[in-house]
């Protein structure tokens, strides 16, 4: 059995494209859990046109910021990347169950996804060991 080699320095180039991603992740995600949180007449509004009870986006907004101060943290991002994972997919059942439009709303969720992987993958290179692109 060999040991497993230690993985590489992640190039600044990378580095920095993938805080810039996960940044601007982060700073919507930070967003829309505080206008939750917060109790803002467009977020109540739209819980309602989801199915939600109204209190409930207290809480949901509470969820969405410890899963986004996870993935922000360097030692809990790759269990943060997996809850963010789990939000939106959850957001996009959402918008399956009340017909949204697929591109625009379906999958927007997916996109950050997207990007919240891909910033994580560029950033960490715990990441690039485990899930190798190339062949």
């Amino acid at each position: 059995m060999q040991p497993s080699a230690e993985p590489g320095p992640v190039s600044k180039s990378r580095l920095w494209t993938g805080r810039i991603f996960s940044g601007l992740i982060a700073a919507f995600l930070i967003m829309d859990g505080v206008m939750r949180v917060m109790m803002l007449p467009v977020v109540v509004e739209g819980s309602k046109k989801a199915g939600f009870p109204e209190g409930s986006m207290f809480w949901i907004g509470w969820v969405l910021l410890v899963c986004t101060l996870l993935y922000v943290i360097p030692r809990t991002s790759v269990l943060g990347a997996i809850l963010l994972t789990g939000y939106l997919g959850g957001a996009v059942a959402t918008h399956v169950r009340i017909g949204d439009p697929l591109f625009s709303h379906t999958l927007f969720p997916v996109y950050f996804g997207i990007l919240a992987w891909g910033g994580l993958y560029l950033r960490d290179r715990r990441l690039p060991a485990l899930i190798p692109l190339k062949s």
